[in-house]
This record gives structure tokens, sequence and C-alpha cells, in this order.
């Protein structure tokens, strides 16, 4: 059990304090869990296939389930409830697309108690794994939950078109109501494998404004750190040519779609295995006494989410590497990559826009997370590609040493005769300014025209830039934005930078004596 808690697994019996979500304990909570989804996928399995409609993804079933029992429900000790299925049909198509069967489905999530994990987020949210290592189950809000309903038809679209994706890959959608409170579960991939310890644990978003790890995350056993925490600690995480291409690749199609359905605020979960180490202090892939294998989902590992339709996913994809991509450190440090886009269920509607207008007015409105989805795609892909995820470069031919000396030779005689040359180049150009008449001794048409041109000059842009500075700024302040002062500044630059072409026009013309 030491690797699950390194990961950041915290089981129930060592918690001296139950935890509780909106007033209903975890273990309530779990046991609601496996006793509705063993009831609604059960009864799906009544239902005929067929192919899935547009009124499909709207549908919601809904069962009670007295503590008592009935006649379609088990008896159970935990307080009544009603267990809601929302899409049933089209999610039972998205596990058949992953290769999920329904009697899988249930044995992973009923048949062993969920291990309750640590959120290391701000959204108070509960995460439960199956014992298998398959599945996450996580408390989602209202809005997140109506918002992923409204997705599913372009989901549903996405995933035919490629199911080999970072994305989230969602397998059911579902609500607890008890006591008058509603508690809703999205049930997804799991992204990073508890048999593994992760020596590395990061969130990044690719903005820098609060994006460092708070000191009690930082005291945690396996704390998950965040953008400026990497830079720190890392200088990139190299891959080979092929592997590089094909995880920016990735990245670039899901941002596309992820901006597409404009959603932003989302991050990259990554997780760093560091080989040496686990060698080192002789890791193993032991959980709770057992020796677990690899994930059987199709596409739920990272390598397998990248790699296409090729089978280089297939062959890395064993019980050693549990699907993690190889990688390196600038130290030469051999390293397994899990990865995965979380948190993709906040659109940027108007609470999200106000929230990103207020934050610009405080502070670098680049550099803030909530930003438009076309913004937020590019500088998270521009993150990654930099300053994360870099290529190996090949080793460049190393001559010998005679190669070696006669190269130094050819370079000194070529810097020789280059010497020569821009020694003739500058007697060349004095004895030309020699004959010039300097600006001071030019004759009265001449000076005047030129001291002409560069006030003119001057003064026109000056007046422009005052025009527009007081255009601009009642335009400005009546939307409430404050970027008066850095348009006079340009405009100011401008009127500055432009006597300078004049004076090099001034110049040019001298030479050639037209003036």
């Amino acid at each position: 059990m030491s690797s699950a808690n390194e990961n950041g697994v915290s089981g129930s019996s060592n918690n001296s304090r139950e935890k509780t979500y909106k007033k209903t304990t975890s273990s309530a909570l779990k046991g609601a869990i496996q006793l509705g989804i063993g009831y609604t996928v059960g009864n799906l399995t009544s239902k005929p296939d067929r192919d899935v409609l547009m009124q499909d993804f709207y549908v919601v079933e809904s069962v009670f389930l007295p503590s008592e029992g009935s006649n379609l429900t088990p008896a159970h000790h935990y307080p009544d409830f009603r267990f809601k299925t929302y899409a049933p049909l089209a999610f039972r198509y998205f596990r058949e697309l992953f290769g999920i069967k329904p009697d899988d489905y249930l044995y992973s999530i009923c048949k062993e108690p969920l291990i309750e994990l640590s959120n290391p987020g701000a959204s108070g949210s509960l995460f439960y794994l199956t014992s298998d290592d398959e599945f996450i189950i996580k408390t989602v809000q209202h809005k997140e939950a109506e918002f992923l309903q409204k997705l599913l038809p372009g989901y549903y679209m996405n995933l035919n078109q490629n199911p080999r994706t970072l994305l989230p890959k969602f397998y059911g959608l579902y609500c607890i109501q008890s006591g008058g409170i509603n508690i809703r579960l999205v049930v997804m991939n799991n992204v990073l494998p508890r048999s593994l310890k992760m020596h590395y644990k990061y969130d990044l978003k690719g903005s820098t404004y609060k994006r460092r790890a708070s000191r009690k995350e930082r005291e945690k056993a396996c704390p998950t750190y965040k953008d400026l925490d990497f830079v720190d600690m890392h200088d990139g995480l190299y891959f080979d040519t092929e592997t590089y291409n094909a995880l920016m690749k990735t990245l670039q199609r899901d941002c596309r779609v992820l901006e597409s359905f404009k959603i932003m605020d989302y991050s990259l979960l990554l997780g760093v295995h560091v080989l040496d180490q686990s060698h080192r202090v002789g890791d193993v892939n032991i959980v709770d006494g057992k020796r677990t294998v690899g994930q059987k989902v199709l596409y739920s590992t990272a390598m397998e989410s990248i790699q296409g339709d090729g089978k280089a996913a297939e062959a890395l994809t064993t019980d050693d590497t549990m699907g993690g991509i190889p990688a390196k450190t600038h130290r030469d440090e051999k390293l397994l990559i899990f990865l995965g886009i979380i948190d993709i269920l906040q659109s940027y509607r108007f609470m999200k826009k106000l929230e990103h207008s207020w934050k610009a007015l405080v502070y670098d409105g680049d550099t803030v997370s909530v930003h438009r989805p076309s913004f937020y795609a590019n500088r998270f892909l521009k993150f990654m590609s930099s300053r994360v995820f870099r290529k190996i470069q090949p080793n460049r031919f190393s001559p010998s040493k005679r190669a070696r000396n006669s190269i130094s030779a050819l370079k000194c005689s070529s810097q020789e005769v280059l010497s020569s040359q821009k020694e003739e180049k500058a007697e060349e150009m004095t004895d030309r300014l020699g004959g010039a008449r300097s600006l001071a001794s030019l004759d009265g048409q001449g000076g005047q025209h030129y001291m002409k041109t560069v006030h003119t000059a001057r003064g026109l842009f000056l007046t422009l830039a005052t025009d527009f500075h007081s255009m601009k700024r009642k335009m400005l302040l009546k939307s409430g934005y404050v970027y008066t002062s850095v348009f006079v500044l340009k405009c100011i630059v401008f009127a500055m930078v432009t006597p300078v072409v004049y004076t090099t026009s001034v110049f040019s013309t001298l030479e050639k004596g037209e003036f």
C-alpha cells in the first residue's frame, strides 16, 4: 500500500475523521455509487443495441433505492437515495468504443471498495479510484455536469473521428439524490497508475500567475507541482523525434477541439517516473500485496493515446512500463511519462469573461489562467512545446584531430582575407565621407530643407498622436479598459523614430549628389 499512498491515495481507514461531501459521508457516497451503477448498467444490458440518436444524448433515467429494498433494488444500510443516469445509451456506446464490456465495467467499479484519492485542487471535488486502476470517479458541480451533457454530441463526433486522444474519456454521468442534496458524478479514465511511483507530478496550464504549489501542498508525500515549479526543477523532458512529433500533433489536435467548444482553463496532468531512481530504491509494481498488470481499456495509456494506428504502442505497453512514454532528462536519466488533459468542463462564459477582465486590470492579462479559448490554446501549446517537451537532437559529426587542424588553418586564412577586404572598404568609405559635406556646412537650401522636413514630420506625428489619444480615451473609457497610456506611448515612439528615417534618406541623397 506504500506506493499507493505515495501517489496520493488516502485510505479511509487511515483517516481519523471521515471526509464528507455536501453533508454525505464518503463511505455512504461510495456505497451509493456502487449500488446505483450496478443496477443501471445491469438493467441496460436488456436493451437491444442500436445506433445512437440525437435524442439519446438528453435522456435521463431515474431509479429509487430505499434502504429496505424493493422488487427491483437490493436492500442496503445507507440512507434512501435516488440514482439518475444521464444519456445511458450514448455512454454505453462510448464504453464499447474503448472495448469496455458491461461485465468488466461492473467488476471494476462494484467488485471491491473504491479507493479515495487526495485532491490538490481548489474545487473541493472528491476522487475515487477503482482497485484495478482503470477508472476515476469524480464529483462535479451542477454547471459542469450540465455542460458535459450539452457537449456529448460534439464529443461523440470527435471520438468517432479519433479515439486516440489525450482528452478525458468519459464513461458515465450520474447523480445521487438524498435528503434534498444532489451529488453529480462522472466516470473517467485513470491517467496515473498507482502501481508505479510518480517521483514528480505536475498540473500544467501554460500560465504563470500564481502557478506555484502552496506550502501545504509541498509538504505532502507526493505533491502536485505547477508551471513555475516545473521551470525551476526541470530543463525539459526529452523525446526522440518520432515520439515528440506524435505527442505534439496529438496535443495540437486536442487543443483545437477544445477551442472549437469554447473550452479553456484545462490542465495537463503530468506524472514522471524516474526509471534509474526506481531501480536504485527497488520499487516494484505491487499494490495491496498483488502484482498489477497494465490497463486493459483501449487507448487508455499515454503511449496508445499518441501513437496513432502504429504498433509501437502495443509493443511498449508492458507490465513494467504500464504504457508510459519513454523520455530522458538533460542529464540523460531515463524516465516514463504519463499524461492526459484534465478539467475540460470549463467554458468561456460570462463569469469567466468577467474574471479575466478583473484580473487583467490588476495583473498582466496574458499571464492569468482564465483567458479566451484561442489565446489559451496557443499559450498552452507554446509552453508545452518550448518548456516542457523537447526533441532529442541527433549527435553532430565529430571530425578527427587532423581534420580539425586543417579546418582551423582554413578559418585563419579566410579571416585574413576578410580583414583585408574590410580595411579596403573602410579606406574607401573615409575617402567618400571626406569629399562629402557635413550637415553643418550645407548650403542654405539643403540644410533648411532637411530641418524643415524633420520638424514637419515630428509635429505631424505628435499632432496625430494627440488626436488619436483623445479619440481612443473616449472610446476606451466607455468600455472600461485602461490601455490609453500604452497607445500614447506607441504614437510617441513612432513620432521619435520617424526623423531617423528622414535622416537616413537625406544622407542617401547627399551621397548621390542630388541635394
